[in-house]
């Protein structure tokens, strides 16, 4: 039996709803992360509508960053990006796959400017990138659109996308 002070659905639901409120709240102060996704899951019980919406406005202000990123926050923005390729295609493919197919075209877009002010010598965000362009792979056939209209967008964004022609020994991408 687990003790009831472990931290497990059980023992906290024990603690109601309202209490769990006022500890995620203080939680979340100072912690832009966390702050994120309670709006993100506040917006996604609204409708996958509005999931999308706050899910578009983040990538906007990824697309529009331009500080350099280090080794070190490259595991926080890989995070958010990752929350947001979930959110895309957990809760708005289910509802709108023609708009999870937009929004994660344009989370696949983000790969070069990300890439250009980041440290991925790890790998993980050319990883999550082509995850996303995975997904799509799924997605696409939901969304009904023309597959030769797809095929289209596909190849013109591979011809647009330097990072393809040149992979170092370690397997990531770079730049010729």
């Amino acid at each position: 039996m687990a003790a009831k002070t472990a931290i497990n659905a059980k023992n906290l639901e024990a603690l109601g709803a309202e209490r769990l409120a006022e500890l995620l709240i203080e939680i979340s102060a100072g912690n832009t992360a966390v702050k994120r996704r309670l709006r993100m899951e506040l917006a996604g019980a609204r409708s996958p509508a509005e999931l999308a919406k706050e899910v578009r406005k983040r990538l906007t202000i990824i697309a529009r960053s331009r500080s350099f990123v280090d080794w070190q926050g490259a595991r926080s923005l890989a995070n958010d990006l990752d929350t947001q390729r979930r959110a895309i295609i957990e809760t708005v493919a289910k509802a709108d796959p023609a708009e999870a197919l937009d929004l994660l075209w344009r989370f696949v877009a983000l790969a070069p400017l990300v890439l250009e002010r980041c440290d991925d010598s790890g790998g993980t965000l050319i990883g999550l990138f082509r995850g996303a362009c995975g997904d799509m792979g799924d997605v696409a056939p939901k969304a009904r659109v023309d597959p030769t209209s797809l095929a289209d967008q596909a190849f013109a964004a591979l011809i647009a996308n330097g990072y393809v022609s040149s992979m170092n020994s370690s397997g990531c991408w770079r730049r010729p």
